[in-house]
């Protein structure tokens, strides 16, 4: 089995380019998915507070048998929680919902810039707490477009190691991007087929032909290519399987570039937009 690349943070730590997601994963079915997952060979896992879900990755990690050191686990901070007290209360609960005395990385989910007097910077104070005592290896955060990355270094003095963000073929969020590179954080890709809509994509498909691959292995295989981190969400092992296997092969410069003309800009953002999102979980 062709081993997962590992992209390197600007912490001196590294994490696995490909992980398995869990977004939208029911709690009930959550520790057999992660167990799946594991077992095709992923060791990277993604989930979050809002994901409802945290107890099942523990379950599964807990039941695997692997040592600590060959997994990296990320879960990120509820929109419910951004006030330091909050944050460091829900953190500890994820650390017992994950049977861990400690993450390999935690996000702030969203900026949430028009709740919370607009303080997403106190946010992110506290997490760099966890980082000074231990109990999070590395900190980051998702949808955060360029102005709130600047706040939150300028006012800090502390990058974040990822971005996590809205990134696939339609809407490649090239200016986010280009904003994590110049401060050296690492572009992570949520929704990285489009919700499944690139798959039927005439340019995609082509190119899937060319190489007897399917659409989804193309698309993923573009982003790692790209020097994005992606973590497919399945619950299907035969699908995890097929996301798993796009480690040995490549894609040409045409098939790259035509992959690249997809992009609609802002007209192909699926998801909110970051300054507007206001979502609060009850």
């Amino acid at each position: 089995m062709t081993a997962v690349p590992n992209i390197a943070l600007h912490d001196g730590t590294s994490i696995p380019q490909l992980g398995l997601g869990v977004f939208q994963v029911p709690a009930e079915e959550t520790a057999r998915v992660v167990s799946d997952g594991l077992e095709v060979g992923y060791r990277h896992i993604d989930t979050a507070q809002m994901y409802g879900n945290e107890e099942g990755v523990g379950e599964a990690l807990a039941a695997s048998g692997l040592p600590r050191e060959e997994l990296y686990v990320t879960t990120k901070l509820s929109n419910a929680f951004h006030r330091p007290d909050d944050a460091r209360r829900s953190f500890e609960e994820s650390l017992r919902r994950l049977r861990l005395d400690r993450v390999d990385l935690f996000l702030v989910h969203w900026p949430l810039p028009t709740l919370y007097d607009g303080d997403y910077v106190s946010t992110w104070r506290t997490l760099a707490e966890l980082v000074e005592d231990g109990r999070a290896t590395s900190i980051g955060v998702s949808n955060f477009e360029p102005a709130h990355l600047e706040r939150i270094i300028d006012e800090t003095g502390v990058v974040p190691v990822v971005n996590q963000v809205e990134v696939h073929p339609y809407f490649r969020n090239e200016e986010v991007r280009a904003a994590d590179a110049r401060h050296h954080i690492a572009t992570q890709a949520w929704s990285p087929i489009a919700q499944g809509a690139v798959l039927d994509d005439p340019v995609v498909t082509k190119v899937a032909d060319q190489l007897g691959r399917t659409p989804s292995q193309v698309t993923l295989r573009w982003h790692l290519q790209r020097g994005d981190i992606v973590f497919p969400k399945s619950s299907k092992p035969e699908r995890m399987r097929e996301n798993f296997d796009i480690l040995d092969w490549e894609l040409d410069a045409d098939q790259m570039a035509a992959i690249d003309g997809l992009d609609r800009g802002e007209d192909g953002r699926r998801g909110p937009h970051p300054d507007q999102f206001d979502y609060l979980p009850e």
